[in-house]
């Protein structure tokens, strides 16, 4: 399972790269490994405010449809719209092509609520089955 470093996770297992005051989200590869093949991403609308915790995007694959939740507040400042004609990067590349939007973080203290890579990797081996 591939797990960077340089990101932060939530239990809902969504990243967060952030750059500043702005982060990538995306979702994890144990969530698109958990999805199967994705089938479409339904992007947020560019400038719509986000609360940590809250739907940001939906997700439809062969096996589900689920919500992707914002790991932190915000505005939606980008959207990854490569993911409308080719949902299927998600699979393929979840850390880097397939991003689903990018965020203008609005309290960056949210942060604390989140999980390193060592705090993730663990938090899913306590999930296991």
């Amino acid at each position: 399972m591939n797990i960077p470093d340089d990101l932060l996770y939530t239990k809902e297992h969504e990243w967060i790269k952030i750059e500043g005051n702005k982060g990538a989200v995306g979702i994890t590869d144990y969530a698109q490994s958990h999805l199967g093949d994705v089938t479409y991403v339904e992007l947020p609308e560019k400038g719509k405010s986000v609360k940590q915790s809250e739907a940001l995007a939906a997700i439809d694959s062969v096996k589900a449809a689920s919500d992707i939740y914002a790991p932190m507040s915000g505005t939606v400042s980008e959207v990854n719209e490569g993911l409308e004609s080719a949902p299927e990067s998600v699979n393929k590349d979840p850390y880097g092509a397939g991003w689903i939007a990018k965020i203008d973080i609005k309290d960056a203290e949210e942060k604390k609520n989140l999980m390193d890579s060592k705090a993730y990797k663990q938090y899913l081996e306590s999930i296991k089955e």
